[in-house]
């Protein structure tokens, strides 16, 4: 489908990893004096330029690119951060009279952007101390069996193949005493309403998208992905039950650095996870986005 990205209105770019996002908002920053705004929940932090795929110096030099690598591995963020944050980079955009270009695959970011965000009350210590304990003696899926007997409107509302969701969603119970659903129902107005956008999804040959992840991460090696993660390990910055340690490959290469597995073996699991997660976005977007503009990617 073609896409009429005239007028002011922000553009939303949605799409798999390795799907040409990036090259795509700089072609549209540049024609339509833009500013490109993060919507990835990885490159975000600081440390994290290479395995990330985070706008190289180049990348930037070309136009502006606001929230990347604004935040420190190991510190809290959270979507409800992130939204603050984008609040601010739209207020920004508006007074140096550029377009917002929000680029990014967390498709959950998109979704408080255009649907807004439930105000939950912070999770306590000692719940969070509770789930922990709960995580390390029945495992990461303990919460998605105790949603379907405690919580069940909340089951068909996330992604329960995901224990990051269905421990939220436990946590929220157990700390107010409410269904997530409820606190979803009662979400406030949205900060970008979708009828005001562009909303953009890329759509792809998943053949073409698999060779265009090998090549990348092998190109990531190349760019010292493998560096990178050893300065983060020496730097006492790796967590691997952080969420800013999770982006894919970074577990597999610390692993190399220590010795429990070949770099070949990292980069090929590394590849497979790669793989793996795109199909998750693939399907969510399709789930989530049905309504959004698709645009057919076989060549950038």
């Amino acid at each position: 489908m073609k896409t009429n990205f005239k007028g002011e209105n922000p553009i939303l770019i949605v799409g798999p990893t390795a799907s040409g996002k990036s090259d795509l908002a700089i072609k549209l920053a540049n024609k339509y004096n833009g500013v490109i705004i993060n919507a990835d929940a990885l490159q975000v932090y600081k440390q994290w330029k290479i395995l990330t795929a985070s706008p190289n110096h180049l990348e930037k030099s070309q136009c502006p690119h606001w929230l990347y690598g604004h935040i420190d591995i190991g510190m809290p963020y959270s979507s409800g951060q992130w939204l603050k944050d984008i609040k601010k980079a739209l207020v920004k955009a508006k007074e140096q009279s550029l377009r917002p270009i929000i680029v990014g695959g967390t498709g959950l970011y998109f979704q408080i952007l255009t649907q807004g965000i439930a105000e939950i009350p912070d999770i306590s210590v000692e719940v969070k101390d509770q789930a922990d304990q709960i995580q390390t003696k029945k495992g990461k899926h303990a919460f998605r069996k105790q949603l379907e007997a405690l919580d069940p409107k909340i089951l068909n509302r996330i992604d329960l193949q995901n224990p990051v969701r269905t421990r939220r969603a436990w946590e929220v119970l157990i700390q107010t005493g409410k269904s997530l659903a409820i606190w979803q129902d009662e979400t406030p107005a949205p900060l970008l309403a979708i009828n005001d956008c562009i909303p953009v999804k890329l759509d792809c040959d998943t053949e073409w998208l698999n060779k265009r992840i090998e090549k990348r991460f092998d190109m990531m090696i190349g760019l010292g992905a493998l560096e990178e993660c050893r300065d983060i390990l020496l730097s006492g910055l790796w967590d691997e039950k952080h969420p800013s340690c999770k982006a894919i490959g970074a577990k597999e290469l610390i692993g190399c650095i220590k010795q429990e597995n070949t770099l070949e073996i990292a980069i090929y699991k590394s590849k497979i996870q790669t793989r793996q997660y795109a199909k998750r976005q693939r399907t969510w977007f399709r789930s989530k986005m049905s309504h959004w503009n698709s645009i057919k990617i076989d060549k950038v």
